[in-house]
């Protein structure tokens, strides 16, 4: 049985949602309720039932029951962190290992090659019972406090503090995010390498590159207002008629945000990476003799064309039809069920009008699917730049035959919590076909797909 996760460590997160759906492939299983059981998929299905205010406050409270109290944060362990991590996967070796910033699509990528994704950021959600999600500047003030305590006691991590009072906002109004990234390999990390990474094998650094305006607290402490999603880096810093309109709209008691001056850029919190760690990884694998190489891109989602491509193009040559579109939303995945049902896999990063864009421009761009499968994430809040529901219809009109959501309830979007059990069941139910999974790939057909597509991905792979 794999270990449970420090208490510290967020399980509702781009990387935690991400490592386990990969774990759980690697281990020949699927992905139900986010990785953490019919049980759970049960239990929030059940949010459904209650008034909207009140799924709202079960969805904020859940958050901070998550919360780890800000005196204890000297408690927060990396090296623990990366023993949970390197246990969640079959000790056996492995082609190749990814090291770095988190992307959904990675986990098809993962599922393909049959390979461990070790995530170089993890989220670590503080209390703060008496914050406010519309004052960013009290947040920054709250880390400035209790952030050195993390860091004193974790030399080689560096923090990213985000606070983001539009998508987030449910669950800001009680806790601050703290993530933290790795700025090297680590001890748990480089056993784990030594011990299932095959004689002379790769290491696959993925770099997202995206940066944010950010307010430094520390040498090794920064103050992130905002997120990626559907307001700009200039409506979080100065506002806007659609920040204000949504901030009327929740009854605040600000018509735009207070933000900190910012005084440079910084790795996104939560995605962007911090090359530190690719220094060390560097440094590593030349004493080891591992090859080393670079999947670099600017958004989280910018891999998904690429991984999407490659699935449909790998279909065709074993002979499936390659006209099912599985499209993911945030941690909403399953890597093991497109497989399975022959789908290929379209990873968005959010639920927001970026996420709608983005697949709109790949589906204009490509022959046409007979059927369009989508997922969306529910956060609870119709923030700045969420598309209402029939702009997600007109997606799914795209479809020759049928299009149709899986785990959405439409009525509900986007406070139905009950997707977060019901898209698994629905994946099951909804897409019938079934097909053997396939055996792992050798890493070097990507690294052929690549070179013979250079320029037409807004991800690149490269030698270090």
């Amino acid at each position: 049985m794999r270990p449970s996760s420090p208490s510290y460590i967020a399980d509702f997160d781009s990387a935690t949602g991400m490592l386990r759906a990969t774990s759980n492939y690697l281990h020949g299983q699927d992905f139900p309720a986010l990785g953490k059981g019919h049980a759970m998929g049960w239990f929030v299905q059940s949010a459904n039932l209650l008034p909207q205010a009140a799924r709202e406050q079960v969805y904020a409270i859940g958050g901070v029951t998550e919360g780890h109290a800000p005196g204890k944060l000297d408690q927060v362990d990396a090296e623990k962190v990366a023993e949970w991590i390197t246990a969640r996967y079959p000790q056996r070796r492995y082609q190749a290992v990814m090291i770095g910033s988190a992307s959904g699509a990675l986990t098809h990528l993962s599922a393909a090659f049959d390979i461990p994704w070790l995530p170089q950021t993890f989220f670590v959600p503080v209390r703060h019972l008496s914050g406010d999600n519309d004052d960013p500047v009290d947040a920054m003030e709250f880390g400035r406090r209790y952030g050195p305590r993390l860091l004193e006691a974790n030399p080689d991590l560096q923090l990213h503090h985000m606070h983001d009072g539009n998508q987030d906002r449910l669950m800001v109004e009680y806790m601050d995010y703290f993530r933290v990234k790795r700025l090297t390999l680590g001890r748990a990390y480089e056993r784990f390498l030594e011990a299932n990474l095959e004689a002379g094998g790769t290491i696959l650094v993925t770099e997202c590159q995206r940066k944010w305006p950010t307010t430094r607290i520390g040498e090794r402490h920064f103050f992130q207002h905002g997120a990626l999603g559907g307001a700009t880096e200039e409506e979080f810093l100065h506002g806007s008629e659609r920040v204000e309109e949504y901030l009327e709209r929740y009854d605040s008691s600000v018509r735009r945000w207070p933000s900190p001056e910012p005084d440079g850029e910084s790795p996104e919190a939560e995605w962007g990476f911090e090359e530190a760690l690719r220094d060390d990884i560097l440094r590593f694998a030349a004493r080891r003799g591992y090859k080393v190489k670079r999947l670099v891109f600017t958004e989280p989602d910018d891999i998904s064309p690429l991984v999407a491509d490659f699935y449909r193009d790998w279909y065709r040559e074993r002979g499936l039809k390659a006209n099912r579109v599985l499209v993911e939303s945030f941690i909403m995945l399953e890597p093991y069920w497109a497989l399975r049902t022959g789908s290929v896999p379209f990873w968005m990063k959010f639920n927001m009008d970026p996420s709608v864009d983005t697949i709109e421009s790949y589906l204009d761009s490509r022959d046409p699917f007979d059927e369009i499968n989508l997922m969306l994430f529910n956060n609870g809040v119709e923030a700045v730049g969420f598309p209402q529901i029939d702009r997600w219809k007109q997606v799914l009109e795209r479809a020759r035959k049928q299009g149709q959501f899986i785990g959405v309830s439409e009525d509900l979007h986007p406070r139905d919590f009950g997707s977060l059990g019901r898209y698994y069941i629905e994946t099951r139910q909804k897409i019938k076909a079934r097909y053997p999974l396939p055996g792992p790939l050798p890493l070097q057909r990507l690294i052929d797909y690549t070179y013979r597509h250079r320029g037409k991905y807004e991800a690149e792979l490269l030698d270090a």
